[in-house]
């Protein structure tokens, strides 16, 4: 092992390490607030092994994606939702914790027997020296269709968003011009004499 597998390993076991206890984070604190910047730390981590990987393109994607735009709206929402009450204590929780931690128990079991199980070849294969050329040139030629369908599912997102946005808005005739305009709901105003205040009354 040279000085650059060691940096490698030595490299992943941190990164392991801090995804594993992120997670766990995530899952056993009880303030939603930190859950959520833990969340943030296990996307962190994921992009890290996706570098040592040599994917450079999908790590900037999930520190883009996942970091800067759900974790971020997961914590805004949580800002905004959150009304620091502590959650009621519930009849017999230790037997839906009891159940949690068996089936989290049992999946752990799996996934270790199938890493245990499965003979893992290592690589020769010279990589890429920019991955982002790569997968340009797919998404121009071999990919091209779905990469466009995907890009019109988006924008149909996009204007269906606008369009639950703008729904608080009802026409109105305007009496002028015979026409509708979208306009808001407002709430009727009462008008006051000038030199009264409304705690004369």
């Amino acid at each position: 092992m040279n000085l650059a597998e060691g940096v490698q390993v030595v490299s992943f076991a941190i990164l392991a390490v801090m995804m594993l206890g992120s997670a766990l984070g995530v899952v056993l604190l009880e303030n939603v607030v930190y859950s959520a910047f833990l969340l943030g730390g296990v996307f962190i981590s994921i992009a890290g092994l996706y570098l040592l990987l040599n994917a450079d393109f999908v790590a900037a994607a999930q520190v883009l994606i996942y970091v800067g735009a759900v974790n971020i709206l997961i914590l805004f929402a949580i800002m905004l939702v959150n009304k620091r009450e502590a959650f009621k204590p519930m009849a017999k929780s230790w037997i839906r914790r009891a159940a949690t931690a068996l089936v989290c128990a049992g999946i752990f079991a799996l996934l270790s027997a199938m890493v245990v199980t499965t003979p893992w070849a290592i690589s020769t294969a010279v990589p890429v020296e920019s991955s982002i050329i790569t997968i340009g040139l797919h998404f121009f030629s071999d990919f091209l269709l779905p990469f466009e369908l995907a890009s019109v599912l988006l924008l149909m997102a996009l204007i269906g968003a606008i369009v639950l946005a703008r729904r608080e808005f009802i026409p109105e005739a305007d009496e002028l011009t015979g026409t509708t305009a979208l306009t808001l709901q407002e709430r009727p105003r009462e008008l006051t004499p000038a030199g009264q205040s409304n705690l004369e009354n």
